[in-house]
This record gives C-alpha cells, structure tokens and sequence, in this order.
C-alpha cells in the first residue's frame, strides 16, 4: 500500500512548523499569564480558569505535535504503515475550552485556545481522512462469511 494521498510530507512538514509556533505563543502566553490583573473577588476563581485553560490548552497541542511526529516518521521511513495505523491516532481527548471558565480570561488568551482549538480540529478531519482513504477491506474468507449471514437473515 502506498502512501496516502490525502496527506504527504509537504503538508506534515507545514503543519509542523505552524505547531511549533502555535506552541511557543500557547508556552509564552501562559508562563506569564499568572501574574496578570483579575478582578477583585475573582482573583481565585480566574487563576483556576487560568490553571485549567493553559493544561487543556497544551495538552492539546502535545497530542498535535505527536500526531505530526508520527506521520514525519512515517514519510522518513522510521515508522512503517503498519505502527502508524496502531499507534498513530489522533485522538479526541484534549477536551475544548470551558465557556464559563474561558470568559474570566483575557480576550488574547481565549483567541489563542481557539486558534488551538481550530489547528487541532483541522488535524482530526486530516487524520480521519486518512484514516477513511486506506480502509483495508476485510480478508476474503470475512467477506464471504457476512455475504452467507446477509443471505441467510434474508430468507
């Protein structure tokens, strides 16, 4: 099987390099975010919001940039086909930003969780794509096996 072709190295090397400065602003912006002005009263609540944000946040784009180091592997040569389709899945586990904690932020930082936001969902259609492109159909003694129990369950 060949290499995918919704997908090639121009596109993961792009990608990559769009990650890692997404990452540098998402460190930049959260490292000296907690010393930042909050309302009276609040302060503790916008510190939590802000504790929470900067980990779904980076988590996010961790889980992005391993998804673009495995596929960066793959087109090298590193990883074959096989690894990549076992361990390569972009999964949906970063969860998105809490509304209620995202409002207590400053405009800056909640557009750069939706910049996150948006780079990780693009990843997702990316991958799933993919994923949809290189469907091995089943072996054929399974083909033959569900063709005898559709003919059967229709009698």
């Amino acid at each position: 099987m060949g290499p995918p072709s919704t997908i090639n190295p121009r596109i993961i090397d792009g990608l990559y390099c769009e990650a890692l400065v997404l990452s540098d602003e998402v460190r930049a912006t959260f490292s000296l975010s907690g010393r930042g002005d909050f309302a009276e009263g609040e302060e503790d609540l916008a510190r939590i919001a802000l504790s929470c944000e900067a980990l779904r946040t980076t988590t996010r784009m961790m889980h992005a940039i391993a998804w673009l180091l495995n596929r960066r592997a793959y087109f090298s040569g590193e990883l074959s086909e096989f690894q990549l389709r076992r361990q390569g899945r972009l999964s949906a586990v970063p969860s998105r930003s809490d509304p209620d904690q995202a409002s207590m932020l400053n405009p800056k930082i909640r557009e750069l969780i939706s910049a996150t936001e948006r780079f990780y969902e693009r990843l997702l259609r990316l991958d799933a794509g993919w994923r949809d492109s290189q469907a091995m159909p089943p072996p054929g003694a399974i083909a033959r096996m569900r063709e005898r129990l559709g003919r059967g369950a229709a009698q």
